[in-house]
């Protein structure tokens, strides 16, 4: 992995600090809700980010490289 950051719309955000990734787009109905149909990125703390299903996608692409073995698939021990 060449950068433990990833960048969500204009921040650079510590992969370490995330810790879910929604699946399905924020809905409350509520008439005054700024993030309906965006999805959330959890930070640790109590925080969290909001962006659209690309952003979120580029995140968990991220995340996966991040966790995966550098070694790649194999079972060889």
């Amino acid at each position: 992995m060449d950068s433990p950051l990833v960048k969500v719309d204009d921040k650079q955000v510590p992969l370490y600090r995330i810790v879910w990734v929604s699946d399905v787009p924020h809905f409350c109905g509520d008439e005054e809700c700024m993030h309906e149909g965006d999805y959330e990125i959890r930070l640790d703390v109590d925080d969290s980010l909001w962006t659209n299903g690309e952003g979120r996608d580029s995140v968990v692409a991220a995340l996966n490289r991040w966790g995966s073995d550098p070694r790649g698939a194999s079972d060889d021990w």
